[in-house]
Parts: structure tokens; C-alpha cells; sequence
């Protein structure tokens, strides 16, 4: 296939050229160098611009402001920062410009990197970085250990590219941060189930062994990238399933390999991974609507708008200019420019057309009892996807669909908030017949309050004003809501652009008390509310003192004009004797059937004890 940008799809077999050398480390062996073309300089050239704007001379460091995402930073949100992955990301960048200016701007930024790496073995945080100069390690809570990775693959990429420009002092100081970072990574030693970490840290403890002659790293590497290989070819997926973020971190880091992986293995493993990783990408791709179909185990924006990194990326590895993203010249940051991004030419097809309507259902994890196992359908006008053990942490989208178009998408996302937080320990467990949903909502007691490990739950309580489950739909200036009771005796209807959504209240108690359904809209939003609590002052809720909190509905979407089911044979059943609560959904063809326990349980408990049909 003849890209039109100048990107042939083979895998680089020599670092980029920029106007320089790349003086080649022990261990590593000298490769031809290959010119840049046009238009990854432009995309360079464009990203420098734009980071220029926020460098600050004195700290060597790009500016910013801290994003509050209420753990790792004590930070509050919107306050000045200087931030070391950004800084030491542009300095690559600069040292690929090739221009003296910029060489020398970026030794000093490497300069000021490195002193602020914590060097002593003794320490915890051995081998990382704090996310701000204004914020050090020892005052985060808690540092974050994925720096050693994130900043790890640069520090590879100044080495590969540009070692010999660097001066004996600072090349030497570069390798030693490297050093550090890599046997960080190393002894933290995350498995294959935190899927971007798991390829990023391999990456960096291969290229660590590779640029600096260490076989103890690059043993170690190439066992971590077979143990990744084979837990993801077992399931055929990742166990960060789906992710918009992480899928796209995953695509980068094993191109990375690819372009720079000397064993031959290695690079095989590599290819078929990356395979993989489109793959699962592209049957969840849904063109008519220009969004990545859940449901998604990361994501950080709902919306997916034309100047998302995905349409950035497939612009790239497909080499069909104009066809993904609009603009020129195209945004790849400080770091995407340099990469090969390659995929099967099989794949394309799933990003620039929509045939016919399509059920994916896909193993994400396997586990002792359920497995983890998510359901998308595609419909030429709407996709709805869900998974089937899931949890409401502010990451997750374990209820998600959309519609509309490309130019004007719409979403309805399934949340559950805590003082209008999202709250990981109310646990959805579903299951999905094309855009036909039954969930129960069931609580864990052992579980975390607003991320799923860095703040669990006590004592299986929580002080609370408010707790709900969130029917949020968004991209919608004006919608036409009917009038929710707080205690509906039948189905919600919903129509919006050609779609309707059916949300049917099953049953449900929080406690003593039953849930109130309310509804609302405002700032581009609408919402369909189940009330549990809300209170003026907070209170305490012990769920280990609850005989039951659950809620029970069945979901269905649809285009308008089309035969669905009626919704109304969906039921709710309650055992006393069992403490199960079991709904059931007559459909041609198929019966959905949900059955959870009643009472607030251990998180792993509730999962293996879901029962489906």
C-alpha cells in the first residue's frame, strides 16, 4: 500500500538520523541511519514551538499547572508546577532538532532531570522522580513509581540517538540515571496484569541493557516480555482491557521495540504483540459515531474529539493523510513523531467503514472462578458496551454507549458517585445481549473510596452526604427528559438523534430505605439519578451492618423505528433463604440473567459468586 505521507510500513532497523550521529553504547550494535522525513519534522518542529512557550530559563524545566487527580499529588488542582516527565520528554525532542540552541537547552534540562532522581539504593524510591520540582518525593502521597518508566524512556531515547552529543560528563550522568531507573523497575517488577507499565518497564529495562552492556537487565527484560507474551496470548487480551489511554501507551512502547529491539525474538514476540494490540482496537472501533466502543478498564476523557491522540496515531500507522485528522501539521507531542507506528493492513478497514452491526464479546482476564469478559455491539447508528465484573472507579467505564456523529457524538455513561465523586466500591456485574443490559449494582466492603488501592475503604465504612448511581448523558445541548418519579412503576424512555434508551428500575434497597430515582440536566449534560443518601451533614455508613444494599435495572438502546424486545419482561426475583437476588430477561433467542448477593460482601467474593446464564 503506497502511504501518502512518505511512511512505509516497514519496522525501522536503524535509530533516526537528525542531522547527527548516535554514538552506539556496549552492547549495542551500529545500524545504518536513515534521514527524517518531511513530515515528522514538521510535527517536531511544530511540538518545540509549542513547549518553547512554557520553558522557564531558570529552572530548566517546561511550566505548567498541577491536574488534581486526588492521589499521588497533595498539590490542589491549578497550582504553578514544574513537571519533570514533560521537561525531560522535551529535552529528547530538542536533542532530535539538531540545531546547537537547542543541544544546548537540552543538557541542561538532562542536567536538572537527573539531580532530581532519587540515586540512593537504600531508598524506597530508588530510581524515580517526583511528578513536580515544587512537590519532592518524600511529600507525595504516595510518589508515584511508574516515573522511573515514563522518564526511563526518554532518558533511552537521548542515549540511542544522541550519546555522542551529549559530552563525557553528562553522557555518563545519563547512563547512570538510566541505571537507576531500570533496576527500579526491576525490583518493583509489576507483572503483565498493569498492561502499559508491564510494556513500558520491559522496554526500558531492555534498551537499559542493551545501550549500557548489562546482561543481567537484558535476561531479565526478555523473560518479562515472555511472561507479558504469553499471559496476553492465553487470553488473547489485556488486562487493561479496551483503554483509549493505555491501549495507545501499549501500541507506543511496543513500536518502540520493534524499531530498537536487537534480539531476534524479542522483535518476533514484539510483531505479534502489536498485532494483538491493533486488533483489539480495531473491532471495537465504531466510524458512523468517530468513538472507541466500550467498555473501557482506563479512560480519562469520555468523548473522543477530532484532536484525539487515537486519530493522531492512525494517521500515522496508516499513512492516509487527511482521512483521521484534520489538521497539519499533525500533533504527535514531543515524542510520537519519531516512531513507526505500522498496522495490519487487514485492520484498516475497521476505521473507515461500517458494514454491518457486530457483537464482540472477549476474555480481558481469566480468573479462578469468573472470568473478566467484556461485550461490545456495534450498530450502524448507536455501539453499547459493558463489562461483566467491574468497578466505578473515576477511570473506568464499565457501562458505556454512543451514538450520533462523528462531527456531534453522544454518550450515556453509568457512573456511581460519593459526594459527587466516583466511588470504586459500588461494583456493577452485568450481562449484555447486543444493546439489551442487565446490571446489578452490588457494594464491596474491602475495596477503595476514590481509587481502587491507594485509599481503600475502612472498616467497610465511609462518611457520606450523598450516594448515587449516575445515568449521565453527554455531548447534549438539549435533551427531552420525562419526568422521573422518585419511585418509577415502570420504564424511563429517553429519545435523542434517532436512538431511544429504555432504562427499567428493577428493584433495589440501601439498607432500610429504597432508592429514589430523580432526574436533571444543565451544562451539556443530562442525568437519571438512583438516590440512596442525601443528607445535609455527612454520616457515617457501615456497609458490613447492612443485611442488604443492591440495585437491580435492565438498560436498552436502540434506533429509532427498530424491533426491539419489549423490556417489560425483564424481572427481578428475591430469595430470602439464599440472600441472592436474580434478574431475568426473556429475549429471542437469548435469556439474560443476573444473580448477585444482597448483602455488602468482599469485592472478590461478589465476583465469584455472580451467577449468569
Amino acid at each position: 500500500m503506497e502511504m501518502t505521507n512518505g511512511l512505509t510500513r516497514r519496522a525501522f532497523n536503524a535509530s533516526l538520523a537528525l542531522g547527527c550521529g548516535a554514538a552506539m553504547s556496549p552492547g549495542l550494535t551500529a545500524r545504518a541511519a536513515e534521514p527524517m522525513e518531511d513530515w515528522r519534522r514538521e510535527a517536531l518542529e511544530a511540538a518545540l514551538k509549542a513547549a518553547e512557550r512554557n520553558y522557564d530559563p531558570a529552572e530548566h524545566m517546561l511550566r505548567s499547572h498541577s491536574s488534581s487527580v486526588g492521589y499521588h499529588t497533595t498539590l490542589k488542582a491549578g497550582t504553578p508546577i514544574h513537571d519533570t516527565r514533560s521537561s525531560v520528554t522535551y529535552a529528547a525532542a530538542l536533542l532530535d532538532s539538531g540545531k546547537k540552541d537547542d543541544l544546548e537547552r537540552a543538557q541542561d534540562i538532562l542536567r536538572k532531570i537527573i539531580s532530581l532522581q532519587d540515586q540512593n539504593p537504600d531508598n524506597k524510591t530508588y530510581g524515580i522522580w517526583s511528578w513536580y520540582l515544587e512537590e519532592p518525593l518524600d511529600v507525595m502521597s504516595p510518589p508515584d513509581w511508574n516515573w522511573a518508566d515514563f522518564c526511563g524512556v526518554q532518558l533511552v531515547s537521548c542515549l540511542l540517538n544522541h550519546a555522542d552529543r551529549l559530552g563525557d560528563d553528562l553522557r555518563e550522568q545519563t547512563r547512570g540515571a538510566l541505571l537507576n531507573a531500570a533496576r527500579s523497575i526491576k525490583k518493583r517488577n509489576v507483572g503483565p496484569g498493569y498492561t502499559n507499565i508491564a510494556v513500558m518497564g520491559t522496554y526500558v529495562t531492555m534498551m537499559a541493557g542493551q545501550l549500557l552492556g548489562d546482561d543481567e537487565l537484558l535476561q531479565y527484560a526478555k523473560k518479562r516480555l515472555r511472561a507479558f507474551y504469553d499471559a496476553t496470548m492465553e487470553t488473547g487480551s489485556f488486562t487493561e482491557y479496551n483503554s483509549p489511554t493505555y491501549t495507545l501507551v501499549a501500541l507506543t512502547e511496543i513500536t518502540r521495540m520493534r524499531m530498537h529491539f536487537t534480539d531476534p525474538e524479542a522483535v518476533k514476540l514484539a510483531d505479534e504483540l502489536n498485532a494483538t494490540d491493533w486488533k483489539h482496537t480495531a473491532v471495537r472501533f465504531h466510524p458512523p459515531t468517530g468513538q472507541w466502543a466500550g467498555p473501557h478498564s482506563r479512560c480519562y476523557r469520555t468523548l473522543i474529539d477530532d484532536d484525539s491522540e487515537i486519530f493522531r496515531v492512525l494517521e500515522t500507522a496508516t499513512g492516509l493523510q487527511g482521512k483521521f485528522y484534520l489538521s497539519r501539521p499533525i500533533d504527535l507531542g514531543l515524542d510520537r513523531y519519531r516512531l513507526d507506528f505500522s498496522i495490519p493492513d487487514e485492520l484498516i478497514s475497521y476505521f473507515i467503514e461500517f458494514k454491518q452491526p457486530r457483537s464482540v464479546v472477549e476474555t480481558f482476564s481469566k480468573r479462578k472462578n469468573n472470568n473478566v469478559t467484556g461485550s461490545t455491539y456495534l450498530h450502524p447508528k448507536y455501539n453499547l458496551g459493558a463489562v461483566n465484573l467491574g468497578d466505578f472507579w473515576v477511570q473506568r467505564r464499565p457501562l458505556l454507549a454512543y451514538w450520533g456523529e462523528r462531527s456531534a457524538p453522544r454518550y450515556l455513561q453509568v457512573r456511581f458517585l460519593h459526594d459527587g465523586y466516583d466511588y470504586c466500591s459500588a461494583i456493577p456485574l452485568s450481562q449484555q445481549h447486543e444493546g439489551n443490559l442487565l446490571c446489578h449494582v452490588a457494594f464491596a466492603t474491602n475495596y477503595g473510596d476514590t481509587h481502587v488501592s491507594l485509599d481503600k475503604v475502612k472498616n467497610a465504612t465511609i462518611e457520606a452526604k450523598d450516594l448515587r448511581l449516575r445515568f449521565e448523558f453527554g455531548g447534549i445541548q438539549n435533551i427531552s427528559l420525562p419526568k422521573v418519579d422518585s419511585t418509577p412503576d415502570g420504564p424511563i424512555h429517553i429519545e435523542e438523534d434517532g436512538v431511544y434508551i429504555v432504562i427499567t428500575p428493577l428493584g433495589g434497597v440501601f439498607g432500610g430505605a429504597d432508592w429514589r430515582w430523580l432526574g436533571g440536566q444543565g451544562g451539556g449534560q443530562a442525568w437519571v439519578d438512583a438516590v440512596a443518601l442525601n443528607e445535609n451533614e455527612p454520616r457515617s455508613v457501615d456497609f458490613s451492618r447492612m443485611k442488604a444494599a443492591w440495585l437491580a435495572f435492565a438498560l436498552q438502546i436502540g434506533a429509532k423505528g427498530e424491533d426491539k424486545p419489549p423490556i417489560k419482561s425483564a424481572k427481578c426475583v428475591i430469595d430470602d433463604a439464599t440472600g441472592r437476588i436474580t434478574s431475568t430477561w426473556a429475549l429471542p433467542g437469548k435469556t439474560l440473567c443476573v444473580s448477585t448477593l444482597a448483602t455488602p460482601s468482599e469485592l472478590g467474593r461478589l465476583w465469584d459468586t455472580l451467577e449468569t446464564a
